[in-house]
């Protein structure tokens, strides 16, 4: 006797953002930085392109040039709502002098030091009342997320500076002799000082970001500013 052939059930085609989605913030998170002048960018990615050729060092690479101004914000809310409350932050701010002290020790990493002055002890403090409004702007938009922990604005703690190597460190603790002595080694050119006058947005995302998040984190650019525009 011949069977009937039955109906088939078409298979679900899962949806592309089921795991990815925005509606629920994860696992994006959010970061406003101020891109450095092209010298600058170039050196970074110089140093951190080294570093991974070297050692296997990815964190500072893992995203682009930048100096933090909020970093890894969880905002889950449509993604106008973060750009309107940039847009009102920057409004009328104007561009300022950014000066680079080169290569320093930071935390448990390396980092170009933007945070002073021209004297290398004055904070900038136009570089910090930018960081301020922009975390008033973005702060009613966060909720709260456990991973990574939360970085709010604090003035006391806050410093300007561009990323060289860092995460890393959490691991490899027993290579940082070694790589600063080869970053300082490294002729890269940078520049003294630069005009600090684009802000831009990336989202950020992350498939666990209770572990070592850094090693496969993307990113994608959302939005620039040109500030005294």
């Amino acid at each position: 006797m011949q069977s009937i052939p039955q109906p088939t059930t078409p298979m679900a085609v899962p949806d592309k953002d089921a795991r990815f989605g925005r509606g629920a913030g994860d696992p994006y998170r959010y970061g406003v930085y101020l891109r450095p002048d092209p010298v600058t960018c170039a050196a970074v990615t110089a140093v951190t392109s080294h570093l991974r050729a070297q050692y296997g060092f990815v964190s500072a690479g893992a995203f682009p040039p930048h100096a933090t101004l909020v970093g890894s914000r969880h905002l889950p809310v449509p993604e106008d709502e973060i750009i309107a409350a940039v847009t009102r932050a920057v409004a009328d701010v104007p561009a300022f002098t950014v000066h680079n002290a080169g290569v320093r020790q930071q935390g448990i990493g390396l980092v170009y030091d933007v945070h002073h002055l021209a004297d290398g002890a004055t904070p900038n403090r136009e570089f910090m009342d930018l960081a301020a409004r922009i975390d008033a702007a973005v702060a009613p938009l966060e909720t709260p997320a456990p991973n990574p922990a939360g970085h709010p604005f604090d003035a006391a703690t806050f410093r300007a500076h561009l990323s060289l190597l860092s995460h890393d460190m959490n691991v490899r603790p027993d290579l940082f002799e070694e790589a600063e002595e080869y970053v300082r080694g490294l002729a890269v050119p940078y520049s003294d000082s630069f005009r600090g006058d684009t802000v831009a947005l990336y989202r950020t995302s992350s498939d666990d970001w209770t572990g070592r998040w850094w090693t496969g984190l993307t990113w994608e650019h959302v939005r620039s500013w040109r500030l005294g525009s």
